[in-house]
């Protein structure tokens, strides 16, 4: 796979996402989990905190090499042209046999960009069957635009802050979209999605790579870091943050202190506006 053929652009635009999509081989996810996993035995013992769950890829080389491999960057070229930036990156993670689940949401809410150009490639470092609790999309909804979404937290749910859509919609199209290990997902910033528990005896590990193009602005009162993953910044509407490849161990940790840190900023500002979009 390089980049993808107008059937399948034609495609992600009618539906708002298009999975599965072939990049990886099974090989080379599975390589990347031990990556993932290495970096977990690392941590202090206990819940793992969002923070090592988010922008990996400003902390950890291997995930700055996945972030910016030339085979996925084909593939997002596809939808967003060649000046592309990652806004955020995050470790989806579902243990064996648990209840965790994701809410009906849409990512938009959550991220403060505009306009709604920006994409999410789910790269599944593990098998994401039905069983182990993939997602699941209704067609058509990136069309309905931003929809509310409640202030109240629910249980159970790994989306950030724990928030879902809170005004009714019709699931009854929903469609479930499993992934092989090594294959990815894409979906629009505004398609209304879930996942169910993961009933399976393995992790359902997937990355969730936000790449948007690089005209896009953050509406929040603080400026915003981003990465730059293939061509030119022409606006400078972001901080371009450092390539952790080039750094040494603690200026790594440092630097990925800072972006997560500004990221949360913008994230508590986002929060407050859930229950006001109409």
């Amino acid at each position: 796979m390089t980049k993808l053929t107008e059937a399948q652009v034609d495609i992600f635009h009618r539906d708002g996402y298009l999975a599965p999509v072939d990049v990886f081989t099974a090989e080379e996810a599975r390589s990347w989990r031990a990556d993932l996993e290495a970096f977990e035995r690392t941590l202090p013992p206990g819940p793992v905190s969002a923070g090592n769950r988010r922008k990996l890829h400003v902390r950890c080389p291997w995930a700055r090499d996945l972030v910016g491999d030339h085979r996925l960057l084909d593939v997002m070229e596809s939808l967003l042209g060649r000046d592309m930036l990652v806004f955020t990156s995050t470790f989806f993670i579902k243990e064996p046999n648990t209840d965790a689940i994701t809410a009906w949401h849409q990512d938009a809410t959550y991220f403060g960009l505009s306009p709604y150009e920006h994409v999410t490639a789910w790269v599944a470092l593990s098998e994401a069957s039905i069983e182990a609790g993939c997602m699941e999309f209704i067609p058509g909804s990136h069309r309905w635009g931003q929809l509310a979404h409640g202030q109240e937290t629910l249980p159970g749910t790994i989306n950030a802050g724990a928030r879902s859509i809170s005004q009714p919609i019709d699931t009854s199209t929903a469609v479930f979209a499993p992934v092989r290990t090594g294959q990815v997902s894409l979906h629009h910033t505004l398609i209304a999605h879930n996942s169910p528990p993961n009933r399976s005896n393995d992790r359902r590990i997937g990355f969730g790579i936000s790449y948007i193009p690089t005209r896009l602005r953050h509406s929040g009162s603080k400026r915003m870091s981003a990465t730059l993953v293939r061509g030119v910044d022409r606006y400078g509407h972001f901080d371009l943050e450092d390539d952790c490849r080039l750094l040494g161990a603690e200026a790594r940790v440092a630097a990925h202190g800072r972006a997560y840190a500004r990221y949360r900023e913008c994230h508590s500002e986002q929060m407050a506006r859930y229950g006001e979009v109409a």
